[in-house]
């Protein structure tokens, strides 16, 4: 493709190349899938462009928050054709956790418009208005109509109409602001992270690179469209190729990773990314009976990325669906850098042309030698140091080089993820089944589970990731082991319900062991270390084997 100056022309210009190309095939209930042309979806994107220069929408911040699929593909086009900043949002659900977050995104972010669907529109307004965040324009795209006007989604479109803005891309630049990605902070202190068209236009050949795709791959997985990887990698990406975008829902697919490798054969997907414990798990709970009907043999690259990879991980899961016709080659170690680097490095594909991946050790800012585990940071042109929504944080973005947060080591000139990085009280995030998971948020939501249970702290057995650990006061219990199993089991299908994550490990302590005096917790780190090191006495645990403290259960109830 010719140089462009922005995301949306590329988009534009594909679109006209490939017109009666599958630009999404996108899931419906039964196992089949909805065909989406490129022509079609260029539509739909042109129309929401019009509706948004209707409004005097370029360079101002537009709240998206649909579920996966044609609609809110047109959305993300329609933003970057218009020239607006998209901020990604999930579509609603019951959790209490992530409306929360979607109205403080809504205040940290300014945003000043608002694309949903019919069936969102109501509850998304609802979560406007619990940060003041009333009277906001809010579109539902299933019901815009061909001119950007009309309730007719369907009819066929051309240009706008006379009156109307063209829905031609508006000449943005490279440095221009494309999106505005919310994956760190807790649910009521999100940050942003800024990501530019020139960081997009440098990141795809980069993917192009690390995932091995072309014209004829149909790019598919469950990484939520919200999160950078997911959107940029497994959305944008295969649109900006000419390719097949195959978006799957999340929470089924990160629920049931068998049902993923059915979706892979039934969508004939070529290209994926998933987190290790997907792949861990795929090993570990296919049958027989499940692989008989499978063919793999499309997937040319399965990427293993987004928390620290596991040798044994990708060697149990080579074995295992080797007989589903996987190809040897097919699954390799990656490493997506963070949400404000839209791009992945795979491992035995070469260096990222003009990406500087360094391992240093924070506290001096030098180089570790190889081997040696240290901080991972990132500069380049797919990389962003910019800040959105709050002042810049020195200590994010130093000397053009964006700190990721991750822990890494480098062997033979490639990195690869251990762990998160956690300086003092691991307060910010982990790395939970690939996705970033708060514990203030896990926390306060354990809270509302009510009496008999206490202060609850959250951590991951590993360096920032890994399997989570609950460990929850009981604040009165009769001390049978039947009610603190019942207690225990409270807290687990809270945090699948709230988070859709499963927890390795529930401790039921005794009040003073999470809270001390007055208002004082236990620093998260202290916990972890004393889990670690079997010193944490519990009343009850509920855990994964390998994760069962050795320390004797304490006797008696809870005071």
């Amino acid at each position: 493709m010719h140089r462009h100056a922005n995301l949306a022309e590329a988009l534009m210009d594909r679109a006209l190349l490939c017109a009666a190309g599958a630009a999404l095939a996108h899931p419906v209930p039964g196992g089949g899938e909805q065909r989406i042309s490129y022509a079609a979806l260029d539509a739909r994107a042109r129309a929401v462009a019009t509706w948004l220069r209707l409004r005097d929408a370029p360079g101002r911040r537009v709240l998206i928050a649909l579920d996966p699929g044609p609609h809110a593909a047109a959305a993300l086009l329609g933003c970057l054709y218009a020239g607006a900043v998209a901020v990604p949002v999930p579509a609603p659900t019951a959790s209490r956790t992530e409306a929360e977050r979607t109205a403080a995104i809504a205040k940290d972010a300014a945003v000043d418009l608002v694309l949903t669907e019919t069936a969102h529109a109501t509850e998304t307004s609802r979560r406007l208005s619990l940060v003041g965040r009333t009277g906001i324009t809010c579109l539902a795209v299933d019901g815009l109509g061909p001119d950007g006007l009309g309730p007719d989604a369907t009819a066929p479109t051309g240009t706008a109409p006379p009156g109307l803005p063209d829905s031609g891309p508006v000449r943005t630049t490279a440095d221009s602001l494309a999106l505005l990605t919310y994956e760190a902070g807790p649910a009521t202190a999100p940050r942003g992270a800024p990501i530019t068209h020139g960081n997009l236009l440098a990141a795809m050949p980069a993917l192009r690179q690390a995932l091995g795709t072309g014209p004829r791959s149909r790019v598919g997985g469950w990484l939520p469209r919200h999160h950078t990887l997911g959107l940029v990698g497994q959305l944008l990406h295969p649109l900006w190729l000419g390719a097949t975008a195959v978006p799957l829902p999340v929470r089924p697919y990160r629920a049931d990773p068998v049902a993923w490798l059915r979706a892979l054969d039934r969508h004939g997907i070529t290209e994926t990314v998933a987190p290790d414990t997907c792949y861990a798990r795929c090993a570990a709970e296919a049958t027989d009976e499940q692989l008989a009907g499978l063919d793999l043999s499309r997937l040319r690259t399965a990427l293993d990325a987004a928390e620290p990879v596991s040798a044994a991980t990708m060697a149990a899961f080579r074995r295992r669906c080797a007989p589903a016709g996987l190809r040897p080659g097919a699954l390799l170690a990656g490493y997506a850098p963070a949400q404000a680097a839209p791009l992945l490095i795979a491992e035995g594909r070469g260096p990222v042309p003009g990406l500087d991946l360094r391992v240093l050790d924070p506290a001096t800012r030098r180089r570790v030698p190889d081997g040696v585990v240290g901080e991972i940071w990132a500069r380049g042109p797919a990389v962003s140091t910019r800040h959105g929504g709050r002042p810049a944080d020195t200590e994010t973005a130093v000397g053009g080089f964006l700190r990721t947060g991750d822990l890494g080591v480098a062997r033979d000139g490639e990195i690869r993820m251990t762990g998160r990085s956690h300086e003092g009280d691991p307060a910010d995030s982990f790395v939970v089944a690939g996705l970033a998971l708060h514990p203030q948020d896990v926390e306060r939501e354990l809270l509302r589970c009510g009496r008999p249970l206490g202060s609850a702290r959250v951590f991951c057995a590993g360096p920032g990731t890994g399997p989570l650990v609950v460990v929850q006061e009981v604040r009165t219990a009769s001390g049978s082991q039947a009610a603190l199993a019942r207690l225990a089991g409270r807290t687990r299908d809270r945090v699948a319900e709230e988070f859709g994550a499963a927890t390795g490990a529930v401790l039921l302590v005794r009040p003073g062991t999470v809270r001390r005096a007055g208002s004082h917790k236990v620093p998260r780190a202290t916990l972890r270390e004393q889990f670690l090191r079997g010193e944490v006495r519990p009343l009850y645990q509920d855990a994964e084997a390998g994760l069962r403290t050795p320390a004797e259960p304490a006797s008696g109830g809870a005071a």
